[in-house]
């Protein structure tokens, strides 16, 4: 997504020193990088984003805000990047991340029939929890890493290309002023 269409629907510095529930946080939540979008904080956030999503944890909004913020990136695109695992997803993902960690530690999968209850899932987790969180670890940390260094390339990518056509237009009019 472009800079621009970013920049549309993130608010504006002054728009968020306006509300007033804010004001409970102090000054950190003011800070330039948690709002603007330079290749660092932009970078970053889809790492925090990322990484946070695979973990399987309540809150993970939460816990995204605040690595944001202690890591300095954008805060909106870190705390929506944590809905990469929604209702909807989550299944999926969580069980690829169980398969890699069961593979890591060379663990033979288990087959499970599932039942959406929590004695089940007590039990379950009981067998799996090991797999299942080495596997949420090492599929956050590889998706977050590949997120901050595709955004971070594309950055560069584009800076290069606006540099480029500005070049060519210098030269230009150069050209057809001399």
């Amino acid at each position: 997504m472009p800079k621009k269409a970013l920049k549309s629907l993130v608010p504006s510095a002054a728009r968020i020193r306006e509300i007033k529930s804010l004001h409970v946080l102090g000054d950190w939540i003011y800070a330039t990088n948690l709002w603007h979008l330079n290749r660092y904080s932009a970078s970053m956030a889809f790492f925090v984003g990322l990484f946070v999503a695979f973990l399987p944890i309540p809150g993970q909004m939460v816990v995204a805000a605040l690595l944001a913020v202690a890591m300095r990136c954008n805060l909106p695109i870190s705390v929506c990047l944590v809905w990469v695992t929604n209702p909807v997803t989550m299944p999926a993902l969580y069980f690829a991340a169980y398969k890699v960690g069961a593979l890591i530690i060379n663990e033979p999968l288990t087959a499970m029939k599932f039942e959406l209850n929590f004695h089940w899932l007590g039990s379950q987790l009981a067998h799996i929890w090991q797999p299942f969180l080495l596997g949420c670890l090492v599929c956050g940390l590889f998706f977050g890493s590949v997120g901050y260094f595709v955004v971070s390339m594309l950055w560069r990518w584009r800076v290069s290309v606006h540099w480029t056509e500005r070049k060519r237009k210098r030269a230009a009019r150069l050209k057809n002023a001399g």
